[in-house]
């Protein structure tokens, strides 16, 4: 049975359930099937011996999901054997527009939409309430031997997250 913490984070200020524990700095990143914008299948493991920012978002169409894509795409893309994952329940035809309009070409947007076991894994899955089945804000920063460097759950969905924080665990 899924674990569903109640009032981890807030949208608005009213608490929100996620499903999954929360994962800590040490634990090994869990392993995933998502798809990206040209309807490939990508894992985790298919980047191990690289650093990756693992950027979760309710969805690009919404304006904080926006910026925040926008700048890890201006300042993580520039980062030396850094991939920079940008993942949402939005499906992949819309992240490729989204993209393309965008003109986000430095990180990878894939897509959760099949099922939810990587909401569910990385315990940011939303239950119930007006955005449930998205994904909550987080960041998770995976080393080379993919372990979780740096982890944060945003507490309010509305707000951004510590980019210095994330970009300062992907350099070291």
């Amino acid at each position: 049975m899924v674990q569903i913490r109640e009032g981890a984070v807030t949208l608005k200020g009213n608490p929100i359930s996620l499903a999954g524990k929360e994962l800590q700095p040490g634990d090994a990143a869990p392993e995933f099937s998502l798809q990206d914008s040209g309807l490939a299948d990508v894992k985790l493991s298919d980047s191990a011996g690289r650093t990756r920012i693992i950027a979760t978002v309710p969805s690009l169409d919404t304006p904080v999901c926006h910026e925040e894509t926008k700048r890890f795409n201006e300042q993580a893309g520039g980062l030396d054997d850094v991939d920079v994952f940008v993942v949402s329940m939005d499906l992949p035809f819309g992240q490729k527009r989204w993209c393309g309009a965008e003109g986000v070409d430095a990180v990878r947007t894939l897509s959760a939409h099949r099922c939810t076991q990587f909401g569910e894994d990385y315990g940011v899955l939303i239950v119930g309430g007006p955005l449930d089945r998205c994904l909550a804000r987080a960041i998770f920063v995976v080393a080379p031997d993919g372990t979780l460097r740096h982890v944060e759950y945003v507490s309010e969905i509305a707000e951004h997250p510590n980019y210095d924080a994330a970009l300062e665990a992907a350099r070291s």
